[in-house]
Formats: C-alpha cells, sequence, structure tokens
C-alpha cells in the first residue's frame, strides 16, 4: 500500500513495478494525481529548485520552458510519468486514509478508509511534509466578516481586484503569490513576523533551440542535471559551515539595497539571521511589488483580528476586506503520524512527542513493514526533494525485494539503532547553519530540536541510504513467531 499520489507515491509505484511488483494500491485522498502540486494553485506558483534537477533522473523532462519551472508544468510532469509508467490504474481516487494499524499476530498493516479496509504487507507512506496546511490560531479570525483562506487552498471565485488585502506570513508562498496580486488590489498589508533573506532568481524562458537539442541530445540533458547538482552541492558546502555563506548574503544584501531605495523599508527587509538558517527564497519580482504605493509592510506579527481590523503586535491597526494566510504547513507534525498506530494502539505521534524521528529518515521502531519517503531529518537547504526522495527509493525498493526474497514476514528496525543514528544527526547539527544561524524556524520542532534538516551533503545521504541493511532490524519469517534481530539468526 502507497499512501499519496504526489511526487513520493508516484515515484514508489513506478519503482515498485520495475521490479515486477503489480500487487499494490496508491490511495489519494483527492480526484488527481500530483500531490502539493495539484493542490497548490495560487498566482506565481513555482519551484525554487532548476528543472532538470527538480525531476525524477529516470525521467528526464526536456520540454521544460522555463529555467524554474511554474507549477501548471510540474504538474503536467506528474501527471505524465503516472500515465507513462502504468501507476494511474493503482491509484485509487477519492480514498482518504482514515487510521493504518499493524496486526503483529497476522502480520499485516490493517487501514481503513473512506472507501472501506484495505491489508497490505507493506506501507510507503508517501504524503509528504507539505500536505497540510498550518492555519494559525489567531483571535478573532473566525468571526472576520470578510474572505480567509490558505496560499494552499486558494479562492480563484473570490475577485481580489479593489479589495484591502492583508497578507498573513513572508515565506516562499507569500514571496511568489505577492507580486501576482499587488497590481489588482487597493492595498496589501503585508505582515512580516521576520524578515526573509531573498536572492535574486536565474530564471529565463528557455528557448525552443534548446528544448530542440535536450530532447534530440540525452546526454546533454543529463550534464545540465549534474551542473545544477554540483552547483547546488557548492551552495551546501556553506550549510555546513556558515562562515562561508557571507558571500551569498552579500549578494542578497545587494539585490535588497537595488531594488528597495526606501531606508526605512529596506530595514524593516534586513534579516537578522546567517542567511540559510530559514529557506532560502528567491524572486526578482518581490522586493520591487513591497516599494508600491498601495503596499505596507508591517515588520510584525499579527496579534488578534478584531470585525474586519487585523491588529499587529505592535499595535498598527489595518480595516481589509480579505485575509490570505502564506503561512506554511505542518512540516514536523504530519497529520499521517496520527493515523498510523503500532500493534498496541499507540499512533506514530505519540511515539514521537513532538520530535519525529525515523531510522534514515525511513523507518520507526515498533512500526514493522513501513516506510516513510520524505521523513525526518532528510531536509536540506540546497538541494531538490526528488534528490532525497530517489535515494530513499533506492532503499526501500532493496528492502522490498530482500523481504521477497526471503520470504520474510515482518523487518523492524531495532530500537538501538534507531536510537543511536538519531544521536549521530544531533550531533552534526549543532554547527550547521539550520541550529547555528541566530533564527526560529519550521526546522525546529515544538520541543525545540530539529527534525526536519540533513546535517550532511546529499551525495552522503545517498550513499548511506543506498543499501537496505538487515541486519538494523528484527526480522521474522514468515513460519517464526520469535522476535529476535537477524544477527542472532547465524
Amino acid at each position: 500500500m502507497i499512501i499519496g499520489a504526489g511526487a513520493s507515491g508516484i515515484g514508489a509505484a513506478v519503482k515498485l513495478l520495475g521490479q515486477g511488483v503489480r500487487d499494490f494500491v496508491v490511495l489519494e485522498k483527492a480526484d488527481g494525481v500530483g500531490g502539493t502540486w495539484r493542490a497548490n494553485t495560487y498566482p506565481g506558483c513555482a519551484c525554487d529548485v532548476p528543472s532538470a534537477l527538480y525531476s525524477f533522473s529516470f525521467a528526464p523532462n526536456p520540454a521544460w520552458t522555463r529555467a524554474f519551472a511554474g507549477q501548471p508544468e510540474i504538474l503536467d510532469y506528474l501527471r505524465d510519468v503516472a500515465t507513462r509508467y502504468g501507476v494511474t490504474p493503482h491509484v485509487r481516487f477519492g480514498t482518504e486514509l482514515t487510521r493504518a494499524q499493524w496486526d503483529d499476530t497476522a502480520r499485516r498493516w490493517v487501514l481503513e478508509t473512506t472507501r472501506g479496509r484495505f491489508t497490505a504487507r507493506l506501507v510507503i507512506a508517501g504524503a509528504g511534509p507539505w500536505n497540510e496546511p498550518l492555519i494559525p490560531d489567531l483571535p478573532g479570525l473566525l468571526d472576520f466578516p470578510g474572505e480567509v483562506f490558505h496560499s494552499a487552498w486558494w479562492n480563484h471565485d473570490y475577485d481580489l481586484r479593489g479589495k484591502r488585502v492583508a497578507v498573513v506570513g513572508s515565506g516562499a508562498s507569500a514571496v511568489q503569490f505577492v507580486p501576482r496580486i499587488q497590481p489588482h488590489v487597493a492595498s496589501l498589508h503585508l505582515f512580516q513576523r521576520t524578515a526573509q533573506w531573498v536572492l535574486p532568481k536565474p530564471d529565463h524562458h528557455v528557448p525552443r533551440v534548446e528544448r530542440y537539442l535536450l530532447r534530440r541530445f540525452p546526454a546533454l540533458q543529463r550534464a545540465l542535471r549534474s551542473a545544477e547538482y554540483l552547483g547546488m552541492e557548492a551552495l551546501g558546502v556553506g550549510f555546513r559551515h556558515p562562515a562561508v555563506l557571507r558571500a551569498v548574503q552579500a549578494v542578497g544584501r545587494a539585490h535588497l539595497l537595488a531594488t528597495v531605495r526606501d531606508p526605512a523599508l529596506r530595514r524593516a527587509l534586513t534579516p537578522d539571521y546567517t542567511l540559510g538558517c530559514k529557506r532560502l527564497l528567491f524572486s526578482n519580482e518581490y522586493y520591487p511589488a513591497l516599494t508600491r504605493p498601495n503596499v505596507r509592510v508591517h515588520p510584525h506579527a499579527v496579534r488578534s483580528v478584531e470585525g474586519s481590523t487585523v491588529v499587529g503586535t505592535d499595535g498598527s491597526r489595518s480595516e481589509v476586506d480579505c485575509v490570505i494566510l502564506g503561512t506554511g504547513f505542518r512540516i514536523l507534525d504530519m497529520p499521517v503520524a496520527e493515523r498510523v498506530f503500532d500493534a498496541d494502539g499507540r499512533s506514530l505521534a505519540d511515539h514521537w512527542r513532538g520530535s519525529p524521528s525515523a531510522y534514515l529518515g525511513t523507518t520507526v521502531s515498533g512500526f514493522p513493514n513501513a516506510f516513510l519517503l520524505l521523513g525526518p531529518n532528510l531536509g536540506t537547504g540546497h538541494s531538490s526533494a526528488f534528490m532525497i526522495l530517489e535515494a530513499q527509493l533506492a532503499y526501500v525498493m532493496d528492502a522490498v525485494r530482500t523481504i521477497r526474497a526471503a520470504g520474510w514476514s515482518s523487518v523492524d528496525v531495532r530500537p538501538e539503532v534507531q536510537a543511536a543514528y538519531d544521536a549521530e544527526v544531533q550531533a552534526a547539527l549543532p554547527s550547521t547553519v539550520y541550529n547555528a544561524g541566530g533564527c526560529s524556524s519550521y526546522y525546529l520542532d515544538v520541543n525545540g530540536r530539529n527534525s526536519f534538516s540533513w546535517p550532511w551533503s546529499t551525495g552522503r545521504m545517498r550513499e548511506r541510504i543506498r543499501v537496505f541493511d538487515p541486519a538494523a532490524y528484527t526480522v521474522r519469517a514468515e513460519s517464526d513467531h520469535s522476535d529476535r534481530p537477524l544477527g542472532d539468526r547465524a
């Protein structure tokens, strides 16, 4: 069973089909594939990773029309991969997982969904961290008389022309949609809790002749992908050695100075932490949009909403017709963790207690035969999610091959192995910019622990997660009712 038909679920399905496994189902609560790229349709929605790198290595796309693809093209790409590789017939659309529990007697997962019950030997959770929007608990928001929506649930039926709009949040989504709506609204109030580092985006239209050459000579696209990978990895050195990022910060400061002439506004938009401590943002349009006469930047969070007035923590009051929440996603308290239970009925969220942890970001002790894609401590601030995903898929598929070939009924990562790995990761994080950059970011969970970031290079990740090691697991054969590590079976 695969949960989710976004990039993770599609990739897992393609790999299963590639090794001859056809007895699987993909559960998808929506009516189409694409995951976050299907759900997010806000104006200006695009990727901040180069297109050639933001795609599967086994399914290169020479037809990208921009160096950084927009949402419609990425969604079309994922749909094409799902169709071309035969994934779509395995997807059960409009089917949402409500509960999955491990049955230790049957050694199967029992999954309750909105369309009935399933049982499965193995579960691959591909719902991902960019699944459920984060809605802030703002006093009075529920009583706001105007229109309220999150950027991930954009209301295209609401006409913003001539409206007074408050935008809450200044992260990756806001940086993209603010320039698109600014020319049409009467006034725009941007509530910015923390100033962001915004770098110029080296985006451009890909000429038709270049697309032809990439299609005609696949080696060119492989070379482009490799060049983009090496460039992103060079930037990644700075994330592990924050002093290196000073040169990149100079680019950010120059970009701000060149586009924002007003000294007071420039001060409000100048970050007070090391670049990379929060997610890197790229835009050529964001700063210019904030300088327009109909825009006011509030360098404060929102305290409350009183009727149609949004009140900042500085006491400022803004009368608006619409509130748009650009407040991101439930990155660490992933909703799927509340729906997956061990044999004793304890949820994955109960096990984590606010601090997600998984061996190699993929398996959790007490949850046999279950694999998380884009799981805890695999996030990087510089590379493509597809690079992480493909590294994990190699590991999961090796596990599937091993389990099937050996005839094992279950594999469960040993708690001491998971604990040792987690300690290794946490020991490496304090020197990285994620922890030492001087900011408060979504990388840190409710307990103040970094449960999101990978502290090393992507190359090290690919090497570390490449091969499934049965010795790290407690393994049981179909006829075996003992519960011992594989190493004890010699």
